[in-house]
């Protein structure tokens, strides 16, 4: 993976920054694009570049280039940019299902575009989208993201399909991770701790009542919890290593 440059969008958020330091740690050279400001400074191994609101079509471009012209070349974007909101379908409002779309959907979308063009010039030009598994089956209050999750997976084999021998596309669907942002809502997403684990109840939100019976390490914030499955859309094989996905 030395001198491969990859892009991390959400890179300062919890699960991005611990990306990002995995990728710089195997010699891969990184750029973190972020919708909040960034405090590093660039270097010759790592730049970021932050206030880019990735669901609007021209900021993306525009990052993406960006990152191109200064490393000379782009080979894998990882799109981690979210949001997770938790309302129930009849009490919520409307324009959650707008903002969890544009927040999971569209910026996964916009970079992928942007990055295309480069990464079909990479002798292994990749693209990891991180989806959810509330995306393959919702509980109570997951309407609005699970089903912008899904439509990143249905994203992810379209891109695929459309650049099969080109470009590989594939999705890892975590189950939780803690955010420090989203205390709340974690605690009302049906988890509870057991020490260093937590179980799922027989209706939780994420898992549904098939996995109810199912233990799940806890994670420290941005640390990866209870990877479930990865799909790969090159190979159709399951991978417990992410980091794999950049080169199955």
């Amino acid at each position: 993976m030395d001198g491969k440059v990859i892009v991390v969008t959400g890179a300062l958020g919890a699960l991005g920054k611990v990306v990002a330091e995995v990728a710089l740690a195997r010699g891969v050279r990184v750029a973190g694009v972020d919708y909040g400001t960034s405090q590093i400074a660039a270097t010759s191994d790592r730049i970021e570049f932050g206030g880019v609101d990735l669901s609007d079509a021209a900021q993306a471009k525009k990052a993406i280039d960006a990152v191109a012209s200064h490393f000379g070349r782009l080979d894998a974007l990882v799109n981690i940019a979210g949001g997770f909101a938790y309302e129930t379908v009849a009490d919520g409002d409307p324009k959650t299902w707008q903002r969890m779309y544009a927040l999971n959907v569209l910026t996964a979308l916009n970079t992928s575009r942007s990055a295309i063009p480069h990464l079909a010039a990479s002798p292994a030009g990749r693209i990891v989208n991180v989806g959810a598994m509330g995306g393959l089956q919702a509980g109570s209050g997951m309407g609005a993201y699970a089903a912008s999750k899904a439509g990143v997976h249905r994203l992810t084999e379209a891109l695929a399909a459309e650049w099969k021998g080109k470009i590989t596309v594939n999705a890892v669907l975590p189950s939780t991770i803690d955010n420090p942002g989203q205390p709340r809502q974690h605690a009302e997403s049906g988890f509870r701790k057991m020490g260093d684990t937590a179980r799922t109840r027989r209706r939780d939100p994420v898992f549904g009542e098939r996995c109810c019976e199912r233990r799940h390490r806890r994670a420290a914030p941005g640390e990866w919890a209870g990877l479930d499955q990865v799909f790969c859309t090159h190979s159709q094989a399951p991978f417990r290593d992410a980091a794999r996905m950049l080169y199955c």
